[in-house]
Protein backbone atom coordinates (compact mmCIF):
# COMPACT_ATOMS: atom_id res chain seq x y z
CA UNK A 1 0.00 0.00 0.00
CA UNK A 2 2.71 2.60 1.06
CA UNK A 3 4.55 1.46 -2.01
CA UNK A 4 1.51 1.93 -4.44
CA UNK A 5 1.11 5.59 -2.86
CA UNK A 6 4.40 6.51 -3.39
CA UNK A 7 4.06 5.94 -6.86
CA UNK A 8 1.08 7.88 -7.52
CA UNK A 9 2.67 10.25 -5.64
CA UNK A 10 5.77 10.04 -7.81
CA UNK A 11 3.74 10.27 -10.78
CA UNK A 12 1.99 13.57 -10.16
CA UNK A 13 5.30 14.91 -9.33
CA UNK A 14 6.64 14.14 -12.28
CA UNK A 15 3.31 15.14 -14.38
CA UNK A 16 3.16 18.76 -12.53
CA UNK A 17 6.95 18.97 -13.25
CA UNK A 18 6.19 18.82 -17.42
CA UNK A 19 3.65 20.65 -16.70
CA UNK A 20 4.85 23.50 -14.71
CA UNK A 21 7.98 23.74 -17.04
CA UNK A 22 5.64 24.41 -20.04
CA UNK A 23 4.51 27.37 -18.35
CA UNK A 24 8.10 28.57 -17.56
CA UNK A 25 8.63 27.85 -21.19
CA UNK A 26 5.87 30.27 -22.48
CA UNK A 27 7.26 32.78 -19.57
CA UNK A 28 10.43 32.69 -21.11
CA UNK A 29 9.03 33.21 -24.61
CA UNK A 30 7.10 35.86 -23.70
CA UNK A 31 9.82 37.98 -22.13
CA UNK A 32 12.36 36.97 -24.51
CA UNK A 33 10.18 38.43 -27.41
CA UNK A 34 8.96 41.82 -25.03
CA UNK A 35 12.59 42.77 -24.21
CA UNK A 36 13.64 43.08 -26.98
CA UNK A 37 11.07 44.42 -29.35
CA UNK A 38 10.14 46.91 -26.57
CA UNK A 39 13.59 48.81 -27.58
CA UNK A 40 12.51 49.49 -30.81
CA UNK A 41 10.10 51.92 -29.46
CA UNK A 42 12.79 54.11 -27.83
CA UNK A 43 12.87 55.56 -31.20
CA UNK A 44 9.55 55.14 -33.26
CA UNK A 45 6.27 55.31 -31.74
CA UNK A 46 4.27 52.58 -31.14
CA UNK A 47 1.29 53.96 -33.29
CA UNK A 48 4.13 54.60 -36.35
CA UNK A 49 4.97 51.24 -36.39
CA UNK A 50 1.20 49.80 -35.86
CA UNK A 51 -0.37 52.19 -38.92
CA UNK A 52 2.98 52.30 -40.97
CA UNK A 53 2.78 52.09 -44.44
CA UNK A 54 6.70 51.50 -45.37
CA UNK A 55 8.56 48.72 -44.57
CA UNK A 56 12.05 50.27 -45.54
CA UNK A 57 14.19 48.54 -43.13
CA UNK A 58 17.91 49.56 -44.52
CA UNK A 59 17.43 52.75 -46.50
CA UNK A 60 18.26 55.84 -45.17
CA UNK A 61 15.43 57.24 -43.63
CA UNK A 62 14.24 54.02 -41.98
CA UNK A 63 10.93 53.10 -41.79
CA UNK A 64 9.08 50.20 -40.37
CA UNK A 65 5.57 50.26 -41.32
CA UNK A 66 3.80 47.03 -40.07
CA UNK A 67 0.69 47.51 -41.86
CA UNK A 68 1.77 46.25 -45.08
CA UNK A 69 2.78 43.02 -43.93
CA UNK A 70 -0.14 42.19 -41.13
CA UNK A 71 -2.74 43.39 -44.64
CA UNK A 72 -0.79 40.78 -46.44
CA UNK A 73 -0.64 38.30 -43.91
CA UNK A 74 -4.49 38.69 -43.71
CA UNK A 75 -4.90 38.52 -47.16
CA UNK A 76 -3.48 35.17 -47.66
CA UNK A 77 -5.06 33.53 -44.48
CA UNK A 78 -8.47 34.81 -45.37
CA UNK A 79 -8.34 33.60 -48.37
CA UNK A 80 -7.01 29.74 -47.11
CA UNK A 81 -9.65 29.41 -44.65
CA UNK A 82 -12.57 30.52 -47.59
CA UNK A 83 -10.61 27.42 -49.72
CA UNK A 84 -10.06 25.10 -47.30
CA UNK A 85 -13.21 25.31 -44.22
CA UNK A 86 -15.94 24.01 -46.18
CA UNK A 87 -14.11 21.55 -48.15
CA UNK A 88 -12.06 20.43 -45.13
CA UNK A 89 -15.58 19.97 -43.40
CA UNK A 90 -17.58 18.61 -46.29
CA UNK A 91 -14.38 15.83 -46.54
CA UNK A 92 -15.23 15.38 -43.02
CA UNK A 93 -18.53 14.63 -43.16
CA UNK A 94 -17.93 12.37 -46.18
CA UNK A 95 -15.22 10.58 -43.97
CA UNK A 96 -17.11 9.76 -41.43
CA UNK A 97 -20.74 9.12 -42.00
CA UNK A 98 -21.34 8.97 -46.00
CA UNK A 99 -18.23 6.96 -47.87
CA UNK A 100 -18.24 3.24 -47.67
CA UNK A 101 -15.72 1.81 -44.67
CA UNK A 102 -12.96 0.66 -47.47
CA UNK A 103 -13.40 4.24 -48.91
CA UNK A 104 -12.75 5.68 -45.97
CA UNK A 105 -10.31 3.73 -44.29
CA UNK A 106 -7.97 4.74 -47.61
CA UNK A 107 -8.63 8.20 -47.31
CA UNK A 108 -8.43 8.83 -44.01
CA UNK A 109 -4.46 7.78 -44.11
CA UNK A 110 -4.31 9.48 -47.00
CA UNK A 111 -5.09 12.82 -45.22
CA UNK A 112 -2.65 12.20 -42.07
CA UNK A 113 0.10 11.48 -44.78
CA UNK A 114 -0.53 14.83 -46.13
CA UNK A 115 -0.07 16.62 -43.09
CA UNK A 116 3.15 15.24 -42.87
CA UNK A 117 4.73 16.65 -45.79
CA UNK A 118 7.20 19.07 -44.98
CA UNK A 119 6.42 23.20 -46.22
CA UNK A 120 9.44 23.57 -48.08
CA UNK A 121 8.16 20.58 -50.30
CA UNK A 122 4.54 22.36 -50.70
CA UNK A 123 6.81 25.54 -51.50
CA UNK A 124 8.26 23.87 -54.07
CA UNK A 125 5.37 22.52 -55.94
CA UNK A 126 3.55 25.77 -55.58
CA UNK A 127 6.81 27.50 -56.97
CA UNK A 128 7.34 24.94 -60.07
CA UNK A 129 3.58 23.95 -60.70
CA UNK A 130 0.90 26.41 -59.32
CA UNK A 131 2.64 29.50 -59.92
CA UNK A 132 3.26 29.03 -63.88
CA UNK A 133 -0.58 27.65 -63.64
CA UNK A 134 -1.54 30.57 -62.26
CA UNK A 135 0.45 33.16 -64.29
CA UNK A 136 -0.82 31.81 -67.71
CA UNK A 137 -4.47 31.09 -66.65
CA UNK A 138 -5.38 34.90 -65.70
CA UNK A 139 -2.76 36.32 -68.25
CA UNK A 140 -0.58 37.78 -64.98
CA UNK A 141 3.16 39.51 -65.41
CA UNK A 142 3.57 36.86 -62.03
CA UNK A 143 2.32 33.80 -60.53
CA UNK A 144 3.76 34.46 -56.97
CA UNK A 145 0.96 36.23 -55.58
CA UNK A 146 -1.57 36.38 -52.74
CA UNK A 147 -4.21 33.77 -54.96
CA UNK A 148 -1.04 31.41 -54.99
CA UNK A 149 -0.38 31.66 -51.26
CA UNK A 150 -3.67 30.89 -50.29
CA UNK A 151 -4.27 28.06 -52.30
CA UNK A 152 -0.88 26.30 -51.17
CA UNK A 153 -2.08 27.54 -47.53
CA UNK A 154 -5.18 25.75 -48.16
CA UNK A 155 -3.91 22.45 -48.85
CA UNK A 156 -1.65 22.48 -45.84
CA UNK A 157 -4.23 23.73 -43.23
CA UNK A 158 -6.71 20.50 -44.90
CA UNK A 159 -5.56 17.94 -42.81
CA UNK A 160 -5.69 19.61 -39.67
CA UNK A 161 -9.35 20.41 -40.09
CA UNK A 162 -10.13 17.23 -42.12
CA UNK A 163 -8.49 15.10 -39.40
CA UNK A 164 -10.39 16.76 -35.67
CA UNK A 165 -13.42 17.48 -37.57
CA UNK A 166 -13.66 13.70 -38.65
CA UNK A 167 -12.76 12.77 -35.23
CA UNK A 168 -14.83 15.25 -33.51
CA UNK A 169 -18.35 14.09 -36.01
CA UNK A 170 -17.17 10.41 -35.29
CA UNK A 171 -17.60 10.93 -31.69
CA UNK A 172 -21.29 11.91 -31.78
CA UNK A 173 -23.20 9.17 -29.98
CA UNK A 174 -25.12 6.78 -32.26
CA UNK A 175 -28.04 7.36 -30.42
CA UNK A 176 -28.84 10.76 -31.39
CA UNK A 177 -28.33 9.79 -35.47
CA UNK A 178 -31.01 6.94 -34.69
CA UNK A 179 -33.21 8.83 -32.81
CA UNK A 180 -33.33 11.57 -35.67
CA UNK A 181 -33.86 8.51 -38.18
CA UNK A 182 -36.33 7.23 -35.96
CA UNK A 183 -38.27 10.08 -36.02
CA UNK A 184 -38.38 10.22 -39.62
CA UNK A 185 -35.85 12.21 -40.60
CA UNK A 186 -33.86 11.75 -43.45
CA UNK A 187 -30.10 10.73 -43.55
CA UNK A 188 -29.16 13.91 -44.99
CA UNK A 189 -31.01 16.07 -42.75
CA UNK A 190 -29.80 13.93 -39.24
CA UNK A 191 -25.76 15.15 -40.79
CA UNK A 192 -26.85 18.98 -40.64
CA UNK A 193 -29.24 19.23 -38.21
CA UNK A 194 -27.89 16.72 -35.65
CA UNK A 195 -24.41 15.47 -36.30
CA UNK A 196 -22.64 18.50 -37.28
CA UNK A 197 -24.18 20.79 -34.70
CA UNK A 198 -23.56 17.90 -31.71
CA UNK A 199 -19.89 18.14 -33.29
CA UNK A 200 -19.49 21.47 -33.58
CA UNK A 201 -17.19 22.20 -30.72
CA UNK A 202 -14.88 19.63 -31.97
CA UNK A 203 -15.12 21.50 -35.83
CA UNK A 204 -14.74 24.75 -34.57
CA UNK A 205 -11.51 23.74 -32.86
CA UNK A 206 -10.13 21.90 -35.76
CA UNK A 207 -10.97 25.31 -37.62
CA UNK A 208 -9.24 27.14 -35.25
CA UNK A 209 -5.89 24.85 -35.27
CA UNK A 210 -6.10 25.62 -39.31
CA UNK A 211 -6.55 28.96 -38.92
CA UNK A 212 -3.76 28.52 -36.74
CA UNK A 213 -1.64 26.41 -39.10
CA UNK A 214 -2.20 28.94 -41.93
CA UNK A 215 -1.32 32.43 -39.86
CA UNK A 216 2.12 30.99 -38.86
CA UNK A 217 3.23 29.19 -41.89
CA UNK A 218 6.79 31.03 -43.36
CA UNK A 219 8.81 28.59 -45.92
CA UNK A 220 5.78 28.05 -48.14
CA UNK A 221 4.88 31.41 -48.70
CA UNK A 222 8.48 32.84 -48.95
CA UNK A 223 8.53 30.99 -52.02
CA UNK A 224 4.92 31.48 -53.60
CA UNK A 225 3.77 34.93 -52.59
CA UNK A 226 6.59 37.53 -54.38
CA UNK A 227 7.63 39.07 -51.41
CA UNK A 228 6.76 42.37 -51.83
CA UNK A 229 6.05 44.48 -48.92
CA UNK A 230 3.25 46.76 -50.50
CA UNK A 231 -0.31 47.31 -49.05
CA UNK A 232 -2.73 44.99 -50.66
CA UNK A 233 -5.78 46.24 -52.32
CA UNK A 234 -8.65 45.09 -51.91
CA UNK A 235 -10.45 42.64 -53.94
CA UNK A 236 -7.67 42.82 -56.13
CA UNK A 237 -4.91 42.73 -54.44
CA UNK A 238 -5.82 38.95 -54.26
CA UNK A 239 -3.47 38.87 -57.82
CA UNK A 240 -0.56 41.45 -56.47
CA UNK A 241 2.66 39.68 -54.72
CA UNK A 242 2.43 40.51 -51.16
CA UNK A 243 4.72 40.22 -48.24
CA UNK A 244 3.65 38.10 -44.53
CA UNK A 245 5.30 38.72 -41.40
CA UNK A 246 6.09 35.44 -40.91
CA UNK A 247 8.36 35.73 -44.40
CA UNK A 248 9.63 38.94 -43.37
CA UNK A 249 11.34 37.47 -40.48
CA UNK A 250 12.63 34.46 -41.88
CA UNK A 251 14.33 36.53 -45.13
CA UNK A 252 15.96 39.41 -43.16
CA UNK A 253 16.26 38.13 -39.60
CA UNK A 254 19.84 35.96 -40.84
CA UNK A 255 21.45 39.25 -42.23
CA UNK A 256 20.45 41.94 -39.93
CA UNK A 257 22.79 43.15 -37.28
CA UNK A 258 22.37 42.42 -33.57
CA UNK A 259 20.95 44.99 -31.70
CA UNK A 260 20.07 47.48 -34.53
CA UNK A 261 16.45 49.13 -34.60
CA UNK A 262 15.65 47.02 -37.57
CA UNK A 263 16.83 43.42 -35.30
CA UNK A 264 14.26 45.15 -32.79
CA UNK A 265 11.69 45.72 -35.77
CA UNK A 266 11.65 41.94 -36.84
CA UNK A 267 11.21 41.21 -33.00
CA UNK A 268 8.09 43.76 -32.52
CA UNK A 269 6.55 41.30 -36.03
CA UNK A 270 7.68 38.58 -33.78
CA UNK A 271 5.80 39.81 -30.83
CA UNK A 272 2.39 40.90 -32.87
CA UNK A 273 2.48 37.36 -34.26
CA UNK A 274 2.26 35.93 -31.18
CA UNK A 275 -0.34 37.78 -29.63
CA UNK A 276 -3.09 36.83 -33.07
CA UNK A 277 -2.18 33.50 -32.53
CA UNK A 278 -2.83 33.73 -28.68
CA UNK A 279 -6.12 35.32 -29.47
CA UNK A 280 -7.34 32.89 -32.12
CA UNK A 281 -6.63 29.96 -29.40
CA UNK A 282 -8.53 32.18 -26.79
CA UNK A 283 -11.48 32.83 -29.44
CA UNK A 284 -11.01 29.68 -30.24
CA UNK A 285 -11.67 28.01 -26.76
CA UNK A 286 -14.85 30.45 -26.15
CA UNK A 287 -16.42 29.40 -28.89
CA UNK A 288 -15.65 25.44 -28.19
CA UNK A 289 -17.03 25.94 -24.63
CA UNK A 290 -19.91 28.37 -25.94
CA UNK A 291 -21.33 25.05 -28.30
CA UNK A 292 -20.24 22.43 -25.81
CA UNK A 293 -22.23 23.77 -23.66
CA UNK A 294 -25.37 23.97 -25.67
CA UNK A 295 -24.83 20.80 -27.21
CA UNK A 296 -24.56 19.22 -23.15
Amino acid sequence: MFDRNYKEKAIESVLFSVSALTVIVLLLICIFLFRDSLLLFKDTSLLDFLTGKFWYPTSVNRQFGLLPLFLGSLLVTAGAIIFAVPLGIACAIYISEIAPPKIAGFLKPFVEILAGIPSVVFGFFGLVILVPFIQNTLNLPTGQTALTGSIMLAVMALPTIITISEDAISSVPSTLKQGSLALGATRWQTIYKVIVPAALSGISAAVMLGVGRAIGETMTLMMVTGNTAVIPSFPGGILNPVRTMTATIALEMGEVPQGSAHFHALFAVGTVLFVITFLINLIGDMIKKRYKFKVD
